[in-house]
This record gives C-alpha cells, sequence and structure tokens, in this order.
C-alpha cells in the first residue's frame, strides 16, 4: 500500500513539472516570435526578411546586430576591421519601385595611390622681396604687375639725398688723403736732412693709414648704394653721378606684387615688388594621419589641375610638416613640380595622386553602387544563393576613373552588384533594422554613437535627417540643427561641375568625403552634446555650421 502512494506521488510531480515547461516555453515562443501575424517575416511593403535571418530581439533588433553594437560598447580593439555582411530580402516589386539595377563589376586599369586635393603656391627658396638700399622719394615705376624681368633689369627710381651726401664724402676723404700724402712725402724729405724728429714721420704715416681706411669705407658706400667702380673712380670735385638711386631686379622671374607707386617716400625696410621665379611651383596639399605611412619624402607624385586635364606633371614629395593640424587632423607635403610653360598660377587648385605605380587592373564599380555607412563605404552584391537577396559589404575604394570606381578590397571581376537604387536598398536595410548603428572613427565613446530606440509602436528608426546642396558658391542651407544624442544623417549634393566643393570635410569628426557630381553622399555621426560643429568644402572656401541643441 505504501509502495503504490510513492508511486502516484512521483507521477504526480512529473505530470505538474511537464505542465510547467510547456508554460514556460510558450511564454518564451511569444516573446521572441513576429508580432502582428508575420511569423513568415513578410512586411507591409512586399519586403521579407531573409530565410534563415537572425532572429531579433524584443525591441526589433536582430540578435547579431546587437551582439555587434555591446562589442562595440565594450571596446572594440581593431577599428579598422571590415563590417560583417549583411543579407537584405527584397521583393521584385519593391525592387522596380526603388529603381533597383544591377550590374556586372568589371575592370578598370588603377594604381594603388594616395590622392590628396593641394594648392599652388611659390617656390619660397626662387621668391624674393625687392627693397631699396637707401632712402629716398620715388620718382620712377618702371615695371607692371606680372611682367617678366630678367636680372639687373631696372624696376624703379628714386631721389635720394643720402647718395648725394655719400657721394660728397668720398670726394672729401679722397682730397683730404691726397693732402696728406703730400705731406707725408714733404716730412720723409726733412727727416733725412734731419730737420724733422723721426716722432712726427711716425705720426704722419699712422694718420696715412687711417685715411686709407675712410676712403675705403666710402668707396664701399658707395657700391652698397649701387654705384659701380667706374662710376666712383670718376668722381671728381664739381663732378657726381645724380642723386638718382636704380632699383634693380636681382634674379630672373615676374613680378607677382608692386607696392610702391611715384611720390612714395621709402626706407631700406620698405618692400616694393615680389619677384617669382615661376619656373618651378610648389603644389601644397594636405594628408590624413591615418595615411602618414603611405607616403614620406621622395614618394612619387604626380599633379593634375581641373583647368588642363591633359596636363600631368611629375613631381617628389620634398617635405612633409611635422606638425600635424589640431583642427583637421592632417600634415601639410609639398611637392615641387616644373612650370616651364608657366600653366600652374598661384592659388590653382590640384590634385595630387601619390605613390603612382604602373597600372594594374582592378574591379570596377560605378559611382551609384556606393553607400555610406558611418564612415564605412559599403555596396550591394547580389546573392547567387538566392533570388530577390543582397548582401551588404565594406569595401576599399581607389581612384575615380570617369564613371567608375576601383575597388581595392570588398568585391571580384564578375560579381553583380546593384548600380542605381542602391540607395533604395540601403533604406531597406535600415528600416528593416539589421545593423546596429556604425559610429564615425572621430566617435570614440559608447554614448555618443549608441543607437537610440525607436518610438513606440513605429518601425522607423530614430534618425534626424537633413539635406544640404553644395553650388558653385556656397553650402545651401548653410546652417543645419540637429538634437543631441540622436543619430543624424546629411546628404550632401554637389549640383555645380566648376564648384570646388569637391569634398566635404568635418574636422572635429575627422570625417572627409569626396562628393561626385550630383551623387549623394551620406554623412552619419551622433552630436554628443550641445554646441556647434563646422563642415567645409575640401579647400575651406565654403563654410557651413551645424548647430546642436
Amino acid at each position: 500500500m505504501s509502495t503504490t502512494t510513492g508511486v502516484n506521488v512521483s507521477w504526480t510531480a512529473l505530470a505538474g513539472g511537464a505542465l510547467l515547461c510547456l508554460a514556460v516555453g510558450a511564454g518564451a515562443v511569444y516573446l521572441g516570435g513576429p508580432r502582428g501575424g508575420a511569423a513568415s517575416g513578410a512586411t507591409g511593403d512586399g519586403v521579407s526578411a531573409p530565410a534563415g535571418a537572425t532572429p531579433a530581439t524584443p525591441s526589433g533588433a536582430p540578435v547579431a546586430a546587437t551582439a555587434a553594437g555591446h562589442a562595440h560598447d565594450a571596446g572594440m580593439a581593431d577599428r579598422s576591421a571590415p563590417l560583417p555582411d549583411v543579407a537584405i530580402s527584397l521583393g521584385s516589386e519593391a525592387a522596380a519601385r526603388g529603381g533597383v539595377t544591377v550590374e556586372t563589376v568589371g575592370t578598370v586599369a588603377a594604381a594603388d595611390s594616395l590622392r590628396a586635393p593641394g594648392v599652388v603656391e611659390a617656390n619660397a627658396y626662387r621668391q624674393v622681396a625687392v627693397t631699396p638700399l637707401l632712402s629716398g622719394r620715388l620718382t620712377r615705376v618702371a615695371v607692371e604687375l606680372g611682367q617678366s624681368v630678367k636680372k639687373g633689369d631696372t624696376l624703379a627710381e628714386l631721389f635720394s639725398p643720402e647718395l648725394s651726401e655719400a657721394q660728397t664724402r668720398y670726394i672729401t676723404v679722397r682730397a683730404e688723403l691726397a693732402a696728406h700724402e703730400l705731406e707725408l712725402n714733404r716730412t720723409e724729405r726733412l727727416v733725412k736732412l734731419g730737420a724733422a724728429s723721426q716722432q712726427e714721420l711716425e705720426r704722419l704715416h699712422a694718420e696715412h693709414t687711417a685715411r686709407l681706411a675712410d676712403l675705403a669705407s666710402a668707396a664701399a658706400r658707395l657700391q652698397l648704394l649701387g654705384l659701380t667702380p667706374r662710376a666712383i673712380e670718376a668722381l671728381s670735385p664739381g663732378t657726381t653721378q645724380g642723386v638718382t638711386s636704380a632699383v634693380v631686379a636681382p634674379q630672373a622671374g615676374v613680378i607677382t606684387e608692386r607696392l610702391g607707386n611715384v611720390g612714395l617716400n621709402v626706407d631700406p625696410a620698405t618692400r616694393l615688388f615680389t619677384v617669382t621665379d615661376l619656373s618651378t611651383v610648389w603644389v601644397v596639399a594636405e594628408v590624413y594621419e591615418q595615411d602618414f605611412s603611405r607616403v614620406h619624402v621622395g614618394s612619387v607624385a604626380t599633379v593634375t589641375t581641373r583647368a588642363y586635364p591633359d596636363l600631368a606633371l611629375s613631381g617628389r614629395v620634398s617635405y612633409i610638416d611635422p606638425q600635424l593640424s589640431a583642427e583637421t587632423r592632417t600634415a601639410k607635403l609639398r611637392v615641387e613640380v616644373p612650370n616651364a610653360r608657366q600653366a600652374l598660377r598661384l592659388g590653382m587648385y590640384a590634385e595630387v595622386a601619390l605613390g603612382m605605380d604602373a597600372s594594374r587592373p582592378v574591379p570596377g564599380i560605378p559611382r551609384s553602387a556606393v553607400q555610406h555607412v558611418g564612415d564605412r563605404t559599403v555596396v550591394y552584391l547580389v546573392d547567387p544563393a538566392g533570388p530577390g537577396r543582397y548582401i551588404e559589404r565594406e569595401v576599399r575604394l581607389g581612384a575615380i576613373a570617369g564613371n567608375q570606381v576601383a575597388v581595392l578590397a570588398g568585391v571580384a571581376t564578375g560579381d553583380r552588384v546593384v548600380g542605381e537604387g542602391s540607395f533604395y536598398v540601403r533604406a531597406e536595410r535600415e528600416r528593416l533594422g539589421l545593423r546596429a548603428s556604425v559610429p564615425s572613427s572621430a566617435e570614440g565613446s559608447a554614448t555618443a554613437s549608441a543607437p537610440v530606440p525607436a518610438p513606440a509602436g513605429s518601425r522607423e528608426p530614430a534618425v534626424q535627417t537633413a539635406t544640404v546642396n553644395v553650388g558653385a558658391q556656397e553650402f545651401t542651407p548653410a546652417t543645419v540643427r540637429l538634437r543631441a544624442g540622436v543619430p543624424a544623417r546629411i546628404t550632401f549634393i554637389r549640383t555645380e561641375e566648376t564648384s570646388c566643393g569637391t569634398d566635404v570635410v568635418f574636422p572635429s569628426l575627422n570625417i572627409r568625403k569626396p562628393l561626385p557630381l550630383k551623387v549623394p553622399v551620406v554623412v552619419e555621426f551622433t552630436p554628443a552634446k550641445a554646441g556647434e560643429l563646422s563642415f567645409t568644402c575640401g579647400a575651406g572656401m565654403f563654410k557651413g555650421v551645424v548647430v546642436v541643441s
């Protein structure tokens, strides 16, 4: 009897435990499963999550993305590691609405080179500021701005009382020396006759030496003021070389500054002209610190300009500034190039290609295929494993050749990528929340880069957006207002071919992105605190500001 009772109690306990496990499992399935009857993963827009996709957490973010976000919050050891691939499923109707087109990756001839914007400057070692040798008043200016001159050409003339005084002193000292030499000769004869003392003769010899020194000093002063030795020798009482001094060119070159006009009173510290030898010029470019390992003094460089597309000038890096700019995190480097035709003008924008090696075939994709996630660049590959599936993959880009962009890593020749409509595929990926937000390299804190939860009942991520047009002369609008702590996405569109705004730079965020013509370029970041963030074009001519409140 007691044995039977013990057995009945055990089966009762087992049955209760089984019921409890079933209840807990049902609750887990309810909490972890999709809502709104979307068990198949279909969305209201005809977009379905990929088969076998990572299950979502209760907040709507995929488990893999959340883990990646936690890894970032913990501090990733290697921020240069490529982003993991993300799969997006897109129905045919949705792809048609988004204008999605597919391109096959071809090849382009490219070199593994570093490109940097630069500005043409004068060769400072061949640029001379011309000042007068003496004080006076300009009576004639013989050259115009931009005129070519040869060494020794007269640039200006000035009336100088100082020159007249120097000539008078020379004539006086020479006359006194001649009289003293007569007295010395007479004393020497008297000493031989015993009519003068040896002491008197020695005194006259000392005075003669001093007068010779005075004459040499007066002659040197005249030479310093521009008189030739022959002109100095011709000076005599009653005759002078005039009181007009010539200002001559110290070297051959071009007059790049003319600061004096007739009637101006000048002194030896007054700069009148600048003569610049333009046979060679400097192209000064800026390189980001992450690219320092790719360039050094002696690196081969090729300089091109928009004004002369067919002109490529070769040179070498001759100097790299040892000091880094704290604002832009860049260092200036200098390339000296020949300018025999004087095609390069001072202040002209140029592009410097550093480390140009022999061209080699690399994969090439259309510009429209490129999208940006934070400070990373991605493309969308067609997944051959299933129709309607696209893979977001990070790539490393090379030079731009026309409408094609060289790809140094990430895709291979023969792959199929989304061309037109890549922005739409990216938007769908963001809408589905298939990747946690990616911080730019300038945002080091987890607080600033952490994704902001979407409002309750909303499928859209809480992201603030703005669009800035880059025209021929300015940003429009030049002021963008954002909220602190909310991820921001600013789209820049360059609308003018002649605009110098071929790049956009956020100095404090260490973000610099090229702006191809009429191609939207997205800059993403999370403003951490209230204040102002400035942005400029690559040359610093256009200026804008992000006001964070």
